[in-house]
């Protein structure tokens, strides 16, 4: 894209916008744009009136409204945010602020809706072309000066209704408006028929991962694999005595967990025993981690997420201790997690209720049974006990127990675990490199956008 400047700047007067083109105006968004107006189109329509209905979840990332829902204007009423077609809804609570979720209401159920109220609405002015004032939103200034203006604690911060009514919009003619929203209409809809090809590419990658480890934990070694590693390729199979499993390798034995815990080769236990657990007074800069299902990250926990308390303190507390080598699975809102506590300087770790480790002995390789844990042959069993895709998902240690293990003999674990240590990686290795890709084309759409809405880039003269 061959953008330039505009031909001739001024002084904006505020110092994060700088200069703009010189025949731009400068306005505070109140005089050209409505907060959180009332809608006329709604006042108008009789109460048996059937109009959309939008929850967070149907607001989507830089655009785009789910409109599936509908419900009469009788059974709405008070209590949620009303909008109508060419409204801009943006979110206001965090992180969904930040992320960017923001959309054009159009195409609404009789041209108005009710939604969540954790949504400003935005209204454009007769100086106001509404797509522009989208754009608007959808720069890199508004995301980042807003969250600035958040207030509340922790999860419930939220973006208040002055920071829309005191941001500065660079406002050019009506005309060139336009021009600059067509402009953007048609690059971001190519940039985001790449992004989705790139994350369609990253879906096919997982897949081929879970299919990979599956096959391996389930059937064994590929022939030239299990040749290389001195093992026997194609071995004889027998029935493992689960159906939806079918045959295994004739040395392999299927066990549930509470059999092979009792024969002492398994020890498991989760965070959800303690009687008192860390307040957020209580967290240090160092000390002890204290491990959450969000800090397992790429089958390690990631330690610069963690909070800490203080060595005494987690020792008073009776809450899940866990040490380098064991195996950790998420089990209660996000499910199936799976990772090693990898040796650090913490002498151990703490577990939150929603993480169970499992301390393998003598005949299990803790390497293997993570590969296990990350198998479709494990997550199918997670998700008949644990009511996985709802929101009060949960499986306790008693219906862990219940859970079946495939064990091979240790020469194929431990040949098992090398040939996926290195296999998967290589296709972690390519989802790394797509992710990047799909991380930067992110960023050039945001800059892209910014630049054209504060008149960095003049897109009167660029090609299509």
């Amino acid at each position: 894209m061959n953008a330039k400047p505009y031909p001739k700047y001024k002084a904006s007067g505020v110092e994060w916008l700088g200069d703009v083109p010189e025949h731009w105006e400068v306005k505070r968004g109140r005089f050209s744009v409505r907060v959180n107006p009332p809608s006329e189109i709604l006042r108008k329509l009789p109460a048996e009136t059937e109009v959309s209905f939008v929850p967070m979840e149907a607001v989507g990332v830089d655009g785009g409204l789910k409109l599936d829902q509908e419900k009469p204007i009788s059974e709405v009423g008070a209590g949620y945010t009303e909008f109508q077609e060419q409204d801009i809804v943006v979110a206001k609570i965090t992180p969904c602020f930040e992320n960017g979720k923001a959309a054009i209401a159009q195409g609404l159920t009789n041209q108005a809706a009710y939604g969540t109220t954790e949504l400003h609405v935005l209204r454009s002015r007769k100086d106001m072309e509404h797509r522009f004032l989208f754009y608007v939103v959808l720069s890199d200034t508004f995301r980042k000066l807003g969250e600035a203006e958040m207030y509340g604690a922790g999860g419930q911060k939220r973006v208040p209704p002055e920071f829309c009514k005191d941001f500065r919009i660079s406002l050019p003619p009506r005309p060139e408006q336009k021009a600059i929203a067509d402009f953007l209409d048609d690059r971001t809809a190519k940039l985001d028929g790449f992004l989705e090809k790139k994350r369609a590419l990253i879906g096919k990658l997982k897949e081929k991962r879970s299919a990979l480890i599956s096959r391996t934990v389930t059937k064994g070694l590929p022939p030239e694999a299990a040749a290389k590693a001195g093992l026997t390729p194609n071995p004889k199979l027998k029935p493992s005595g689960i159906p939806w499993l079918g045959d295994i390798p004739v040395d392999w034995t299927c066990t549930k967990v509470w059999i092979h815990r009792v024969s002492g080769n398994l020890e498991l236990q989760d965070g959800n025993h303690g009687e008192i657990h860390p307040k957020a007074e209580d967290y240090r800069d160092d000390g002890i981690p204290f491990i959450m299902a969000n800090h397992i990250v790429s089958g390690q926990i990631d330690f610069t997420r963690c909070n800490f308390i203080e060595e005494d303190q987690a020792e008073s507390l009776r809450i899940g201790f866990s040490k380098a080598g064991d195996v950790l699975l998420t089990h209660k809102g996000t499910i199936g997690k799976v990772g090693i506590v990898q040796e650090s300087k913490y002498p151990y770790v703490m577990l939150t209720p929603q993480v169970t480790y499992y301390r393998c002995k003598r005949a299990l390789l803790n390497r293997f049974l993570r590969w296990q844990f990350e198998s479709r042959f494990w997550f199918d069993q997670l998700k008949l006990v644990g009511g996985l895709g709802s929101t009060r998902a949960y499986i306790g240690l008693l219906h862990q127990k219940t859970l079946s293990l495939i064990l091979p003999t240790s020469d194929e674990q431990l040949a098992i675990s090398d040939y996926l240590d290195i296999e998967a990686s290589k296709i972690d290795r390519m989802i790394q490199k797509v992710e990047t890709a799909i991380e930067k084309l992110t960023e050039y759409r945001t800059s892209l956008i910014t630049a054209a809405v504060t008149g960095k880039i003049s897109v009167q003269n660029i090609r299509r």
